[in-house]
């Protein structure tokens, strides 16, 4: 089973609650709360569905730029150790620590996801 739905660029989780007997979720990635729930899992893709337009909507009648989540920066954590061993492999040849980990991380199983 698989834990996410997208629309419209944005992803949200799918959760299910026992003791409602509710499918629910939130979109991910963004600081506005965006919600749906549904009793099976075409109520919950319409609620989904519904709430990201309705956002979009609210987002232009009042003139915001709606929030992305995905915008292709991030920070990463690591050691200083590490830190400096990638500096010093991407100086040696020539290119630089973003383009290095970018490469990598994109010969990895994630970069194989296929997103619709």
């Amino acid at each position: 089973m698989n834990n996410t739905i997208q629309y419209k660029g944005y992803v949200g989780s799918v959760e299910f609650s026992e003791e409602n007997g509710v499918f629910y979720g939130k979109v991910m990635g963004i600081r506005s709360l965006i919600s749906y729930e549904g009793e099976n899992a075409k109520e919950l893709l319409d609620d989904f569905h519904g709430a990201i337009d309705d956002y979009l909507e609210t987002c232009k009648t009042e003139g915001k730029e709606p929030e992305i989540a995905f915008k292709g920066s991030f920070n990463v954590r690591l050691s200083p150790e590490l830190h400096k061993k990638l500096f010093i492999y991407a100086t040696a040849h020539q290119i630089s620590i973003n383009k290095y980990i970018e490469d990598t991380l994109a010969d990895s199983p994630a970069a194989q996801i296929t997103l619709v």
